[in-house]
């Protein structure tokens, strides 16, 4: 079959060659993804008012929330398809992708029930003032509503680049991109709906790639396609997507935290006028990231395919050039952003205060940018490879170890610049936490390089246990079941969004 040809090509195909071709449609979609976003923003800021701007901003956690229970469930599932795929259990893959779907439903119309049933009080815990507290809950009301289209369309897509189809992961995101910058003229501007347009015209885009996301995985001659019988939940199943999706669900929910703590603060030391500065700031920024997560992206089902294989050896080569490629994405980054940053954030707003401030703020929180690419994709690589703790503790911390206290900390010495200045200090903790970690992880990897049939199981305690653990209940019936389990790659916290 054409897919399982593709599929094996991950353990063959030159790992160049296989990251670009994974990668490149990957950091498209989302390019794409993070223009869908500047794209509401810009519109909202030139036709709604800097007050928009700053409601929209307050919105950020919840879109963090919201995307942590995607995370979850998308990561998770996306990462078993990768190493069921890897191990040759079609079967099991197959129950991984109804079982994607069922939760995404269950969790996405809890999830907006809940939000919705107590929206004021949260917005306000959120950073929410008088002014723009309209604006938020007007935002917030229409993206609940659909909420259950958001966690479907972001876990369709998740599957899409797990069953080797990254380029129609990509098609989907891009459509969505194109359509919405369609709507969002028309509902803001000619119905005159303002912010709630905005919000509408997301949903819709949505809805209609998700209607064409069931159709390409409907198709019964491909190896990996929805059919009965493959959506009631198994707990053993179930389990295994969590243990996985935790890392990545603690990540954004963390990252929800922290731009609470983010916005409260922005508020006291520079008003709403700050908040929307840092809208504007997140916006900008998030460009690059997500081209960096399009490059875990494309590193993932390789990393996890291989690491399952037991191919140690074209597993670190392939991290090695994710690194390389992070690393050159945040230096043109941080260049654009430190020389021109007025001229960017001009598309946003033509109002002078706003630019001014969104100004300071980028340039001070761009300043360790070019380190942020490798700590990135060394947090999502021991995700890759099943070391999920390992990966959640880098993410962690990064955030509550040190974000948090520095956010409380810097700004009552430095004001407004503080809050700003907490983010590149965090950044180079991190990394320098991350670096120590790799170091004392890739001579193991060395080791399992050289001899990858006798490596103890000293070696990979968490890895050989989530093994067995699969092979009892997925894989019974083999004769022989393989050795090494791996999962995925996620957003990175600082400035993740549901569209990661």
């Amino acid at each position: 079959m054409q897919q399982k040809q593709a599929t094996l090509e991950l353990g063959t195909k030159p790992v160049g060659k296989l990251l670009m071709q994974y990668a490149v449609p990957a950091i498209v979609a989302m390019v794409a993804s993070s223009l869908y976003n500047m794209v509401d923003s810009i519109f909202i800021g030139r036709g709604v008012g800097p007050m928009a701007i700053a409601g929209l901003a307050i919105t950020f956690p919840f879109m963090n929330l919201s995307g942590a229970f995607g995370a979850a469930i998308g990561i998770g599932s996306s990462t078993l398809i990768s190493v069921f795929l890897g191990q040759k259990n079609y079967d099991g893959a197959k129950n991984i992708l109804g079982n994607n779907v069922t939760l995404n439903c269950i969790t996405g119309i809890t999830f907006a029930i809940v939000c919705l049933a107590f929206l004021s009080p949260i917005l306000r815990f959120f950073g929410a003032s008088d002014q723009t507290l309209p604006y938020a809950r007007e935002y917030m009301e229409v993206l609940l509503v659909g909420n259950i289209v958001t966690h479907l369309y972001f876990g369709m897509n998740a599957v899409l680049r797990a069953a080797s189809k990254p380029k129609m992961a990509m098609y989907a995101t891009i459509f969505t991109v194109v359509l919405n910058t369609i709507l969002d003229p028309l509902f803001i501007y000619t119905f005159g709906m303002g912010i709630r347009g905005a919000a509408l015209a997301t949903i819709l885009a949505q809805f209609c790639a998700l209607c064409w996301q069931f159709k390409l995985l409907s198709n019964k001659d491909e190896l990996l396609h929805l059919h009965r019988g493959i959506y009631r939940l198994k707990g053993e199943l179930v389990r295994r997507i969590i243990g996985i999706g935790v890392s990545p669900f603690l990540m954004n929910a963390c990252a929800c935290l922290v731009i609470i703590f983010i916005n409260n603060a922005l508020v006291a030391y520079g008003g709403d006028m700050a908040v929307g500065a840092y809208g504007i700031g997140n916006r900008i920024s998030f460009m690059f990231v997500m081209i960096c997560i399009g490059i875990n992206q494309g590193m993932q089902p390789i990393v996890g395919y291989n690491f399952g294989a037991k191919q140690y050896g074209r597993m670190l080569k392939t991290l090695n050039y994710a690194i390389a490629s992070a690393t050159v994405v945040m230096v043109v980054g941080w260049s654009i952003c430190e020389f021109f940053p007025q001229t960017i954030i001009r598309l946003f707003t033509t109002d002078h205060d706003l630019i001014e401030a969104a100004a300071r703020g980028l340039r001070i929180n761009m300043l360790l940018f070019p380190i942020i690419g490798y700590q990135i994709v060394v947090t999502n690589f021991f995700l890759s490879i099943g070391k999920a703790k390992i990966s959640t503790f880098l993410s962690l911390s990064r955030q509550m170890l040190f974000l948090i206290p520095l956010i409380i900390i810097l700004p009552k010495f430095y004001g407004i610049d503080g809050v700003w200045a907490a983010l590149p200090s965090s950044d180079a903790l991190a990394a320098l936490v991350a670096l120590a970690m790799m170091i004392v992880y890739m001579r193991r990897f060395k080791r399992m390089e050289a001899d990858p049939m006798n490596t103890p199981v000293a070696e990979l305690p968490e890895s050989e246990r989530i093994e067995k653990e699969l092979s009892k209940h997925v894989n019974r019936n083999a004769a022989e079941a393989p050795k090494q389990v791996a999962p995925w790659s996620t957003n990175t916290p600082r400035y993740s969004s549901m569209d990661s």
